[in-house]
């Protein structure tokens, strides 16, 4: 099928990739025109066939929103918008609103996968009506991994999609700091030789197997002490919205909670456990660290953003923030 895909940064750049590699016609444009394939929205708009189906990866916040105020005026009765971003639900609802009045279609979709995404598929959670859902499915079966799972329709309401993947991202932060803290634990003690070789046998035949600590291994295989980064971690926001959800309807989420507040910590002093933090991060999603990125991350790769100035110029995503915490 044919679909215009809005900022080409590490994730959505990659998406035009394996789109294209699968056989869809992608039209792209970015605020970098080194990157686009076209010099404006009006101009990708146009290049696609009716109905219209765009698919907007740019971060979330301002750029989101008025990306698909501009669309809303670009396309028409029966068109398509899917915002693959990191936004917070109640923008879709919003936006979903917004673009009803006019007969376009909205669908939200959260992304998984980061920068090996490209190679392993992009794991996807959307949020839409079944008819708005079913003129994007070719494209959800060309991102999602091989195989039964990794792409789910979470729910008919707009903001289903990206509610689901925020309560991802906060189970990400809890495993995270789980494994962080297990790895201080070790190399804080005198009696264990080798914590990286630990670690390492704990990919087979463990309960607490993950693709997270695969990445982990492969940042202590780098550096096995973490000396060159900085343990100083961010946080994406999905890690509070989710939290502030639990808040609101009251549901216990310590784990999660202590993981954010762990993040918050971090940027006060140089945690031994943030520095494990850190490199998941930037192993997974090429987030910036105080080094040089490790094998699987890209802390080098693009991360425009769409900038207010004009509609015209909402554009670049920005990597792995449109997808992990």
């Amino acid at each position: 099928m044919d679909i215009g895909l809005v900022g080409l940064g590490k994730m959505g750049g990659n998406m035009r990739t394996r789109l294209r590699n699968a056989g869809h016609t992608v039209v792209g444009f970015d605020r970098n025109a080194d990157l686009a394939d076209v010099a404006s929205l009006a101009e990708m708009v146009e290049a696609l066939p009716t109905p219209k189906v765009v698919w907007v990866m740019v971060p979330a916040g301002d750029p989101t929103r008025e990306t698909v105020a501009a669309l809303g005026d670009l396309l028409s009765e029966g068109d398509l918008v899917v915002d693959g971003g990191n936004s917070r639900w109640t923008d879709d609802q919003a936006n979903a609103e917004r673009l009803a009045a006019k007969g376009i279609g909205f669908v939200d979709c959260g992304v998984s996968g980061g920068v090996w995404g490209l190679e392993n598929g992009y794991a996807l959670m959307y949020g839409g009506s079944d008819e708005d859902v079913a003129k994007v499915l070719p494209v959800f079966d060309a991102l999602k991994p091989e195989g039964e799972f990794g792409a789910v329709h979470a729910g008919q309401a707009p903001g289903a999609g990206h509610f689901s993947k925020m309560v991802h991202n906060g189970i990400e932060y809890a495993i995270m700091q789980s494994y962080a803290e297990g790895w201080e634990l070790l190399e804080k003690v005198d009696l264990v030789d080798n914590v990286t070789e630990v670690f390492r046998s704990w990919r087979e035949g463990t309960v607490i197997r993950s693709w997270l600590l695969d990445l982990l291994v492969a940042a202590l295989d780098d550096d096995p002490n973490l000396a060159s980064i900085s343990g100083y971690a961010e946080d994406s926001g999905e890690g509070r919205w989710t939290v502030e959800a639990a808040i609101d309807n009251a549901v216990a989420v310590p784990a999660i909670t202590a993981a954010l507040f762990a993040r918050f910590v971090s940027r006060q002093d140089d945690s031994p456990a943030m520095k494990a933090i850190a490199a998941m991060r930037n192993q997974f999603g090429g987030h910036a660290v105080r080094t040089e990125a490790p094998k699987g991350g890209d802390v080098e790769g693009r991360t425009g953003a769409a900038q207010s100035d004009t509609a015209q110029q909402a554009g670049a995503g920005s990597g792995h923030e449109q997808g992990e915490s």
